[in-house]
């Protein structure tokens, strides 16, 4: 499995249909999906954005062989993969809270099991 990850609130994402692609609030504006490569990227990119957001997030993992839209890296350091379309449930293969630290910072996701 080659994952990425991607952090989305939780609210936001228990509202959508499970049976539909996902696609993030901004999608619309934006046209892509941000997300990361690697569990300490991830809580690092996680921290630069969203640490004052004090809402529940979840850490999707999401297996890049699995993506039917387009998925590229825009990024010479080729950590932050976007995805140029919907994403197809069946790539989502685990969601799980993200942690925060007592301070508020994110901390890595877990590896799968």
């Amino acid at each position: 499995m080659d994952l990425t990850f991607h952090l989305v609130p939780q609210d936001y994402f228990d509202a959508l249909d499970p049976r539909a692609d996902y696609a993030p609030r901004d999608f619309a504006r934006e046209g892509l999906i941000h997300c990361t490569d690697g569990a300490d990227e991830m809580a690092r990119t996680a921290n630069r954005y969203y640490r004052g957001n004090a809402e529940p997030h979840y850490y999707l993992y999401i297996d890049k062989t699995r993506v039917r839209a387009p998925l590229r890296y825009d990024d010479a350091a080729r950590l932050y993969p976007h995805i140029y379309g919907a994403l197809n449930r069946d790539a989502i293969v685990a969601v799980q809270p993200a942690r925060r630290a007592a301070d508020g910072a994110f901390l890595p996701p877990e590896p799968l099991r």
